[in-house]
């Protein structure tokens, strides 16, 4: 097995997980020529002036057999994985773990993700199968947060449109919870929580990652772009069950 890392910015960390993940599992560099210096001749680096396309070309050709992101820029990784699958959207969902080590997956995270009760469905759907099997200790419980209580409808038309649409997806999906705003106490009872939108997601991903002292369960303390190599075995495990992981800033 070989897994495919992007090294845009901080081309130094990413040549440093190499080395300690070397006696792990292979990893593929895809980078730009600019960054050589930054790589030995020992090294398995390919260089391109377009590393995002030739990442995601890799995994689709089997060249590689998993690719996480690293350092290369978000938006055009994503737009060459788009345009390589032959999709028009992507669905992300986050793994992640509040600061006193409760775990569950949320989504939308994407902030152009989860605007319409359909695509909250759809991302739902994926993440209650996906929580059992590949993430062990998350229950496949399901809570859809609006922006607000019950109590709160009346006092603005966005606030109904979130609770109205949170009551539509719990009822159409089925065994689902509409957790209100109380995003607090749902993630001590459900193991997918799902956003009201895309941005509101993001938020939540943001401040619980950057600002709260949680993050990715198998990072430390959050730091989950700097310490690829501890969580290789396990995204191989993820991988058995044709989940795409990415670590996203």
């Amino acid at each position: 097995m070989v897994i495919g890392i992007g090294a845009g910015t901080n081309p130094e960390s990413v040549r440093t997980t190499m080395e300690r993940c070397s006696k792990t599992v292979p990893l593929r560099c895809f980078t730009h020529p600019d960054n050589r210096a930054y790589f030995s001749d020992g090294d398995d680096v390919v260089y391109t002036t377009v590393p995002e396309e030739a990442l995601v070309q890799a995994l689709f050709s089997g060249d590689i057999d998993a690719a996480i992101r690293g350092s290369l820029p978000s938006s055009s990784t994503l737009s060459a994985l788009k345009q390589v699958a032959g999709v028009s959207r992507l669905e992300r969902i986050a793994f992640l773990e509040t600061g006193d080590g409760i775990r569950f997956l949320l989504a939308p995270v994407g902030v152009d993700e989860g605007w319409t009760v359909d695509e909250k469905l759809s991302l739902l759907t994926r993440a209650r199968t996906m929580a059992p099997p590949a993430f062990g200790g998350v229950t496949d419980r399901v809570a859809v947060l609006s922006g607000g209580r019950l109590g709160d409808i009346g006092r603005h038309p966005v606030v109904d449109k979130t609770i109205a649409d949170a009551e539509e997806v719990a009822a159409r999906a089925g065994g689902c919870d509409h957790a209100e705003i109380l995003i607090e106490s749902a993630v001590r009872s459900h193991g997918v929580i799902i956003a009201p939108d895309g941005i509101s997601g993001n938020l939540i991903f943001r401040t619980l990652c950057l600002l709260g002292g949680g993050g990715c369960p198998w990072c430390s303390g959050g730091k989950y772009r700097q310490n690829f190599c501890r969580y290789f075995a396990r995204l191989i495990r993820l991988f058995k069950f044709g989940i795409h992981c990415q670590f996203v800033d």
